[in-house]
């Protein structure tokens, strides 16, 4: 049996233009950080393994919950919204959203593009991006044990698209639902990877942290 708790990185610099600039927490990604590990210490804080991808934002939200990684993998690592939206602009005609009512619907726009393999010199296919967050899937489930995992919000969009067999609209909806520091169990039981929370943000139900339920 394998226990693997997806946790997507605290807020980053959301004021960015570009994958470098994005690429590190704002002062609340830390604090959403901080009550997250104080959550976890709380009820079950063993883990046998803590991975990240090999972004700041993923590295410093594990560090400021508490815990040091023992592997940082780039199968974990984002897909290049930045380089995605560029192509798809340059293509298509279709600029960046100024407010976030334009980028849900502008989101699952991009990442159609990208599944239908439209879009011209990208960092990445969709396939790939699909085979990566595949294989490092079937490792974990393998190893078993407790598994804390710090991601970002497209790899969980992904990792979802394949346990409950999503369409590409419904990956983009639920990409765009993954809350900054929210968890997301799994479980690997009798050969079948299953889904047993999602969304979850127990840390940031205090009145006073309702300003740290951010998207983006």
């Amino acid at each position: 049996m394998a226990d693997i708790l997806l946790v997507r990185h605290g807020q980053a610099n959301s004021h960015a233009q570009d994958e470098d600039d994005y690429d590190r927490l704002s002062d609340l990604g830390h604090d959403q950080a901080r009550w997250l590990g104080a959550h976890l210490q709380a009820t079950n804080p063993h883990f046998d393994r803590v991975i990240t991808g090999t972004l700041s934002r993923q590295i410093e939200t594990a560090r400021s919950a508490g815990y040091e990684t023992h592997e940082r993998d780039a199968r974990l690592n984002e897909l290049s919204y930045f380089a995605l939206a560029q192509a798809v602009e340059v293509q298509f005609g279709l600029p960046a959203p100024l407010d976030a009512r334009e980028f849900a619907r502008y989101l699952p726009q991009v990442v159609e593009h990208w599944a239908e393999d439209r879009l011209n010199e990208v960092p990445e296919t969709f396939h790939s991006f699909h085979t990566r967050v595949d294989s490092l899937l079937g490792e974990l489930c393998s190893l078993g044990g407790r598994t804390l995992v710090v991601t970002s919000g497209g790899v969980i969009g992904m990792v979802l698209r394949q346990i409950l067999r999503l369409e590409t609209q419904a990956m983009a909806e639920v990409m765009l639902q993954v809350m900054n520091s929210s968890m997301h169990r799994l479980h690997f039981v009798h050969g079948r990877l299953m889904l047993s929370s999602f969304n979850a943000t127990p840390h940031l139900d205090a009145p006073e942290r309702a300003h740290g339920r951010t998207f983006i």
